[in-house]
């Protein structure tokens, strides 16, 4: 059976400034996306961070092992044609942020919640004037017009390489607050994760946990890493 991932084929790796920005060359010759797009960067720590990935192939193209140079791809790929597409679909998880959504009990879950999430509401409020209702159980809570609003513009206001990266930190955590808290510092990627993660971390506390599951959150967890990374190099 022949190899899935294409081999190794350069010996050197180069970074250079080019009208577009940072590129990366394999043996003088720019590495494209998968649309043979150029892959041209806005920062030469993210030009050396892509390059360092290409470098650490041993034999064979790994995408999975090159988050960088993936979410790259996207960027120019799949983001940048449809921007106005992407954030808004960002925007829409303000309208049923996850810290929002509340359990009706255990009283220590309930407790867990509030310490844990009501902060993020407030920065949220204070950050960009935007003060979210909370609602208990799955039943929808309409969210004032003028905070989505004001969420919708903290989304737009992003270049294409923020917006890919917040895209993950949105998805992955499904919480609109939490990613916009990690894209401007105000929480690791770490945290944020553990924080995505009360109610089912409460659940593994009282059932255990699925090796499975734990694989999953695992791969989520260096994913969101992955993004906020890319954040701060752009």
């Amino acid at each position: 059976m022949s190899d899935a991932h294409p081999r190794r084929f350069w010996t050197d790796v180069s970074v250079g400034e080019t009208g577009a920005g940072h590129a990366i060359a394999l043996d003088g010759r720019p590495v494209r996306t998968p649309a043979k797009a150029t892959v041209a960067v806005p920062t030469r720590e993210l030009a050396e961070a892509i390059a360092a990935e290409w470098r650490a192939v041993e034999t064979t193209i790994d995408p999975a092992a090159m988050p960088l140079t993936r979410a790259v791809n996207a960027a120019i790929d799949k983001v940048a044609p449809q921007f106005d597409a992407v954030a808004e679909m960002l925007a829409d998880y303000g309208g049923s942020d996850l810290l929002c959504y509340r359990a009706e009990g255990p009283e220590a879950l309930c407790a867990r919640q509030r310490r844990n999430w009501d902060p993020l509401l407030d920065w949220a409020a204070d950050t960009y004037g935007a003060r979210l209702r909370l609602a208990q159980g799955v039943m929808p809570v309409a969210q004032p017009a003028e905070a989505l609003a004001r969420l919708r513009s903290a989304t737009r206001d992003q270049g294409v390489f923020q917006l890919t990266a917040l895209h993950d930190l949105v998805t992955i955590t499904g919480s609109l607050v939490l990613g916009l808290a990690v894209s401007r510092g105000r929480l690791e990627a770490d945290h944020a994760f553990d924080l995505s993660r009360l109610d089912e971390d409460w659940q593994i506390e009282q059932w255990g946990a699925d090796s499975e599951a734990e694989a999953a959150a695992r791969a989520k967890r260096a994913q969101l890493n992955a993004a906020a990374k890319l954040y701060a190099m752009v």
